[in-house]
C-alpha cells in the first residue's frame, strides 16, 4: 500500500488532544508520523496531499445507515451507500438489519463485508437482537460478534416484552455488545404517520404520541437498573422527544450505561416542515414539536447526546412520491451531516469545532467499541477527512452519490467542503477543485 503525506493542513483531533497545524504520515492503512509542518521524517516516497488552509480530522462515523443490501438494491447498495458515506467525509458506518432477509445471522453479517460488495469505506454490521426481528427468541450474540456485528438491535421494530429486552441486554453485556433501542411502543402508534400535535390535527393525520418514544426509554432504564451488576449498555437511537432526553440525563446522573444519538434533521426540523404532506419530511421516529427540536439542541450542546447519527434511510423516488400516510419513513443524510453540523452547531450555536468532530467521530467509536477509529493518535487506522472549515455551497440533492434522492435538506446551506476523504490510506473521495 502506497505511503501518503498529508501537508499543510490544520489537525483537529479532540481524541488525541491535538488543535494545531501538523502534518501526518499514512503507510500500511495506519497513521505513521505527525509532525510539526515540514518536519515529516519518513515521507521522501509518499504521494502528497495538499491541506494548505483546510482542516484534518479523524474520519467521520456513523452508527445508524441503512445500506438496504441485501434485498433491496433498488433504493441502495452496500456500494452505493459508501460512497456517499466519503462524499460525506465518513469513514466508517454502522448498517442496520432491517434488510431483506434480516440479518441474524453470521452468514448475513460476513456477506455484508464481503469485499464483493464494493464498500468504499468500512462496514460495521449491526445485527438483530431477535431471530427475524420478531421479538421472541434472541439470536447467538457471541456467534454474531465473532462475524463482525458491533451491537444488536431489532431497529424499527422495538422490543416490547420486557423479559425478552432483560434477556437481550443481558445476554449482550457478557459478550460486550452494545443494545440499540428504536424507542417506539408500537401499540400507541398503530396507523399513525407524524407526530401528535396542532399539525397533525390540521392535516387530518393520525399522530404519534410523545409517550410512545419515553415510555420505552423508561421501561428500558429500569431494566438496565435491574442488571445493573451486568454492565448492561443500552444506546437509544435517533432520540427524539424532550421526555425522552430527561429520562437519559437522569439515568446518567444515577451511574447507569444509558447513551443517545440525535439525527440532524431532529435538532433542526419540525412537524411545521411537513407542510402540505411533503414526504421528504416523514420519517421515524417522525418530526416532533419545537419545544422537543430545542431540547434536542440543548442535549447536544450540554454533553447528554453522545453521537449525531444520520439514519440514512433511502427510498426510490416512486416509494416517495404517493400519499404522505403509505410513504415510507426516512430520509438520507450521509453527504449533509457534516455540512448541517459545521453550520448550525459551530457556526450558528458557537460549539467548538472539536466538540462537534467528537459527536462525529471520537464518541460514535467509543460507543461500539470500534478500537483504533475516532483519532489520528500514531498507530491509529489511517482513516481521514480533510474539509474547507470555511466553505458555505448549496447541498443540491440530485449531485447525491446516493442511489436516493429523498431529502428535506435539499437546497440547504452548508458549511465545510469535503475535499478529501481517507479510508484505512486509501483515497476515497476526491473533491479539490
Amino acid at each position: 500500500m502506497t505511503a501518503l503525506a498529508i501537508h499543510g493542513g490544520h489537525l483537529v483531533d479532540p481524541a488525541a488532544g491535538i488543535d494545531a497545524l501538523k502534518d501526518i504520515l499514512l503507510k500500511d492503512g495506519r497513521v505513521a508520523e505527525i509532525a510539526a509542518p515540514g518536519k515529516l521524517k519518513h515521507a521522501e516516497d509518499a504521494e502528497k496531499i495538499d491541506a494548505t488552509g483546510l482542516t484534518l480530522a479523524p474520519g467521520l462515523i456513523d452508527i445508524h445507515v441503512h445500506l438496504r443490501e441485501p434485498g433491496q438494491g433498488y433504493k441502495e447498495t452496500i456500494a452505493s451507500g459508501t460512497a456517499a458515506a466519503a462524499a460525506g467525509g465518513f469513514t466508517a458506518v454502522a448498517a442496520m438489519p432491517n434488510t431483506i432477509p434480516v440479518n441474524d445471522s453470521p452468514e448475513i453479517t460476513r456477506w455484508m463485508q464481503s469485499l464483493e460488495r464494493g464498500a468504499q469505506v468500512r462496514v460495521f454490521p449491526i445485527a438483530a437482537a431477535t431471530r427475524g426481528s420478531k421479538g421472541e427468541a434472541i439470536n447467538d450474540f457471541a456467534a454474531l460478534k465473532s462475524a463482525g456485528a458491533v451491537a444488536v438491535t431489532d431497529d424499527g421494530r422495538p422490543i416490547l416484552k420486557d423479559n425478552i429486552m432483560r434477556e437481550t441486554l443481558a445476554a449482550a453485556a457478557r459478550v460486550g455488545l452494545t443494545v440499540i433501542q428504536h424507542a417506539e411502543d408500537t401499540r400507541m402508534t398503530q396507523g399513525a404517520s407524524m407526530n401528535l400535535g396542532p399539525v397533525s390535527f390540521k392535516l387530518g393525520l393520525r399522530g404519534m404520541p410523545p409517550e410512545a418514544e419515553s415510555s420505552m426509554v423508561e421501561r428500558d432504564i429500569r431494566l438496565v437498573t435491574e442488571l445493573r451488576d451486568s454492565h448492561a449498555h443500552l444506546h437509544v437511537a435517533h432520540i427524539s422527544t424532550a421526555a425522552a432526553l430527561a429520562a437519559v440525563r437522569q439515568a446518567r446522573r444515577n451511574g447507569l450505561r444509558v447513551t443517545c444519538e440525535v439525527a440532524p434533521h431532529h435538532f433542526l426540523l419540525t412537524e411545521e416542515h411537513v407542510g402540505l404532506y411533503n414526504t421528504h419530511a416523514k420519517m421515524n421516529p417522525p418530526l416532533r414539536s419545537a419545544a422537543d427540536r430545542d431540547a434536542m439542541i440543548e442535549g447536544i450542546l450540554d454533553g447528554v447526546v453522545d453521537a449525531i447519527a444520520t439514519d440514512h434511510a433511502p427510498h426510490a423516488m416512486h416509494e416517495k412520491e404517493i400519499e404522505f400516510e403509505l410513504a415510507p419513513n426516512g430520509i438520507t443524510g450521509l453527504e449533509t451531516a457534516l455540512g448541517l453540523s459545521l453550520y448550525w452547531l459551530h457556526k450558528q450555536w458557537r460549539m467548538p469545532l472539536g466538540r462537534v468532530l467528537n459527536l462525529l467521530s471520537a464518541q460514535p467509536a467509543a460507543l461500539l467499541g470500534m478500537k483504533g477509529r475516532g483519532t489520528l493518535a500514531v498507530g491509529s487506522y489511517a482513516d481521514v477527512v480533510i474539509f474547507d472549515p470555511k466553505a458555505e455551497w448549496t447541498y443540491r440533492a440530485t449531485e447525491s452519490k446516493s442511489k436516493a434522492k429523498n431529502t428535506p435538506f435539499d437546497g440547504w446551506a452548508m458549511l465545510g467542503k469535503v475535499r478529501w476523504t481517507v479510508s484505512e490510506g486509501r483515497v476515497v473521495y476526491t473533491n479539490a477543485a
